[in-house]
């Protein structure tokens, strides 16, 4: 081994003028010196965790043993019969024929006293057919319309002014000594069901990673880097199980090979879902106005009034939803508002302080009560920040099971679970590191894998504020 001794001793400071001559230990300071380093890791945007509003909305958790599950929800109890008014089948100047849409529900009895056209009453004097005109189980079957006779005046400009309409079935009238209705109705529930999904993730570390110490205080004087790495995977899982139960949507396309899955409806997807008996009230305007005014709220109010709402409601919003209420508020106080004092907290034991505690503002208009709270997920610019939503409005009740009489909360959380093995969230190590023993790889797998899906009951009930 060559060992060269320097000759020359002058401050390094001078030996640079010419660094091609040599470089002494002291050019290197900067490097051997200990960095005035700072252990503690800084939260850049905050608690990123977008996770707790299901838990928060009073959403309860379940045990499912299927692949997907399946709830009951009952129809109106008074139903209103669709129709379209068609001119040729004029039958005289007092009457007209309403076709029935072969889509449409079939409700119309003989006898039958209909309400239309906002104020003209008329009877139902009778049901036509095509071929298979009768009785199955007491229903009617292939009505194809139905001759109404107005009960004061002519029909004038009713028959013109619903070129489609919609018949409120009022009650009936039958003449002295008249036989029993012909026909009855039955009592209706809709079947309602929605497919589990399965979501993964995973984190992996070798073992020469698992045993490096870096610069960084991870909590508890612990410094390995991959315990920040597996923590964030799991809080990352956490996040997306919970954004895929609020916007899961079930596939209906043809998926590529080796991608088939059904898909599964969050919470979103059920409130605007569409059909008869399907889907909830889609509030749409624009950002700057969504709500911005008691006028927005009132409308929300009446169409609430509508569908039987229960009187105290959650609101999680955007931050400038949040604002364009603190504005409408600030601009109610005086008329029939109240914020804070006369509002109802029968969600949170009748705690104003804990509502408080929890983040939330609440305010009472028109028998309602609204609790706001601010939702990060819309405020997450890589998350939902740019999307078309703006927020929801969820009713704080239980809702009645019409087949079993359970009483159910509006939103449930199903995870897969039998005989004490339950999907509903697992962890397991792979490898041959840290405990693992199931391969001889030098590495370490953390795996993490949940089965879940979300119900929404009555989700007529529900509001999703959406961009127009």
């Amino acid at each position: 081994m060559a060992v060269t001794t320097p000759s020359d001793f002058s401050p390094a400071a001078q030996r640079r003028i010419d660094p091609s001559k040599y470089t002494a230990l002291a050019d290197f300071i900067d490097e051997i010196n200990k960095p005035d380093n700072r252990e503690s890791l800084v939260k850049t945007y905050g608690d990123q965790g977008i996770t707790g509003f299901l838990q928060l909305t009073g959403a309860t958790k379940a045990a499912g043993t299927n692949d997907e599950v399946q709830w009951w929800e009952e129809t109106r109890l008074h139903p209103s019969q669709d129709f379209t008014y068609n001119a040729t089948t004029d039958a005289t100047a007092n009457s007209f024929v309403a076709e029935l849409a072969a889509s449409a529900q079939r409700v119309l009895r003989n006898n039958d006293i209909v309400l239309f056209n906002g104020d003209v009453r008329g009877i139902v004097s009778g049901l036509n057919a095509t071929a298979n005109y009768g009785l199955t189980n007491g229903k009617y079957n292939t009505v194809a319309s139905a001759t109404i006779t107005v009960l004061d005046g002519t029909v004038g400009t009713a028959k013109a002014a619903d070129a489609t309409g919609n018949f409120a079935i009022i009650g009936n009238l039958f003449e002295q000594g008249s036989d029993q209705n012909d026909a009855y109705l039955e009592a209706q529930v809709n079947k309602k069901t929605n497919k589990y999904m399965i979501i993964k993730e995973s984190f992996k570390v070798t073992g020469s990673q698992a045993t490096n110490i870096g610069w960084v205080n991870l909590g508890g004087g612990d410094y390995r880097w991959y315990v920040k790495g597996e923590a964030d995977t799991r809080k990352r899982f956490m996040d997306k199980r919970e954004m895929m139960m609020l916007l899961g949507q079930t596939a209906t396309n043809t998926l590529p090979s080796g991608y088939q899955v059904d898909g599964s409806d969050g919470y979103f997807a059920a409130i605007e879902a569409t059909g008869a008996g399907n889907g909830g009230i889609v509030y749409t305007d624009s950002a700057s106005n969504m709500l911005s005014s008691l006028t927005d709220f009132d409308t929300l109010i009446k169409e609430l009034d509508k569908q039987g709402a229960n009187p105290e409601y959650a609101i999680y919003c955007n931050t400038e939803t949040s604002l364009n209420i603190d504005d409408a508020i600030a601009q109610g106080l005086g008329s029939s508002l109240t914020a804070g004092v006369a509002t109802q907290f029968g969600a949170f034991n009748n705690d104003r302080d804990m509502a408080m505690r929890l983040g939330f503002q609440s305010f009472t208009r028109g028998g309602y009560t609204f609790h706001k709270h601010s939702w990060k997920l819309l405020n997450e610019p890589t998350l939902l920040a740019n999307s078309d939503y703006y927020g929801v409005m969820i009713p704080l009740s239980t809702v009645v099971d019409p087949k079993s009489g359970d009483r159910n909360p509006a939103l449930e959380m199903n995870f897969k679970s039998v005989g004490g093995y339950s999907r509903d969230m697992e962890h397991f190590i792979t490898g041959s590191i840290l405990g693992a023993n199931t391969d001889t790889k030098d590495f370490a797998q953390f795996n993490y894998r949940s089965e879940v899906c979300l119900v929404t009951r009555a989700a007529n009930r529900h509001i999703l504020l959406k961009s127009s």
